[in-house]
């Protein structure tokens, strides 16, 4: 568009330049199947389910080539003679820098993403727990069986070793094994025991003969173990008239 203001013409040039970029960015979350607890004997159990999903995204954009700056020309506008007429049209005097406003886009987002889902038949669930509770019961009580028939073999091995006098010495990283073990005789057995004994024999009345019997005092017997217990008496008898 051109016209005449105060002599002097004036052209209108308009340039619009509008750009822009968009960056689309998308985090799927993929639902798994609920957490199942196995419990032995075909037992399992699905509870609720809670997931929880951090994430961090990186993007960069850029443009190639990538100017900084651009030459802008600056043109000699003078008119010496004030005619209207430039005098040296399209004479560039120097060049200026111009900003382009082009960069580079870098982004860097971190998020966090949470679902949570749960069985919506809450008797399936109570039931599958009463199922756990009582299988666990009867682990343990499997368990407890096994560790009584292990004392008992203990028990047994340890007291027929000990009676035989086979032990476990004091410094064997084994005696505790035994410690515990006590050895005793049912209560209608007697253990082999001795007892020192001392034998007197008094003048036996009547006897017209002057001999006396001999007496043994303090007669002790220490027989080896497992032999009879024994004593000895030594008299002389009157000879009969």
């Amino acid at each position: 568009m051109a016209a005449d203001v105060g002599g002097v013409s004036a052209t209108a040039n308009p340039v619009a330049t509008s750009s822009g970029s968009v960056t689309n960015q998308a985090i799927q979350v993929l639902q798994g199947p609920y957490i199942t607890n196995t419990y032995g004997a075909g037992i399992q159990c699905q509870g609720p389910t809670l997931n929880i999903t951090p994430f961090i995204t990186n993007s960069n954009s850029f443009q190639k080539p990538f100017e900084d700056y651009y030459k802008d020309p600056v043109y000699d506008t003078y008119d010496s003679d004030e005619d209207g007429m430039i005098d040296n049209p399209g004479n560039i005097l120097y060049y200026k820098d111009v900003r382009t406003g082009q960069k580079n886009t870098h982004s860097l987002n971190a998020g966090l993403s949470a679902t949570i889902s749960f069985p919506l038949d809450k008797s399936l669930q109570t039931r599958c727990k009463k199922a756990v509770d009582t299988q666990i019961a009867l682990q343990q009580q499997i368990l407890a069986n096994r560790r009584l028939d292990f004392e008992i073999a203990r028990l047994k091995n340890c007291g027929e070793l000990a009676k035989k006098g086979i032990t476990f010495h004091p410094k064997s990283p084994y005696y505790n094994v035994c410690k515990d073990v006590v050895v005793r005789l049912p209560g209608d057995k007697l253990v082999p025991h001795y007892h020192p004994i001392s034998l007197k024999q008094a003048e036996e009345p009547g006897s017209h003969d002057s001999d006396h019997v001999e007496q043994v005092d303090d007669v002790k017997h220490s027989p080896p173990s497992g032999a009879v217990l024994s004593t000895k008496q030594s008299s002389s008898l009157p000879s009969s008239q």
